[in-house]
């Protein structure tokens, strides 16, 4: 009867162990799907977001994130002055990070 029970314990505890490895292997597995299809996406467009906020010079294109379409027409740290439409008095500073799209202008020499 005593082995019988010290039997039944050896396999309760095994169980145990089994079960606290497979809810890891969950916990692990989960984690590395939410890094693939969360954090590292987001990182690779903030990476391209960079990339084009720091080729911003003066005559470039633009489209804000209000949906505006400007000429760059003066760089800062992190303000640039864009001027929208043909009428040279509207010229408004924004954040570089306002910027969503940038078009270099074409050179034809």
């Amino acid at each position: 009867m005593n082995q019988l029970v010290f039997l039944d314990q050896t396999a309760q505890a095994q169980a145990g162990g089994l079960s606290w490895t497979w809810m890891i292997g969950y916990i692990v597995i989960i984690g590395a799907l939410f890094y693939f299809m969360a954090i590292r996406p987001q990182k690779k467009q903030q990476k391209k977001m960079d990339t084009l906020i720091s080729s911003l010079a003066i005559g470039d294109s633009v489209l804000t994130t209000s949906g505006f379409y400007g000429v760059v027409i003066d760089v800062m740290d992190e303000v640039i002055i864009v001027e929208f439409g043909n009428n040279k008095n509207c010229r408004i500073p924004m954040k570089k990070t306002a910027v969503v799209e940038v078009e270099k202008p074409e050179t034809n020499e």
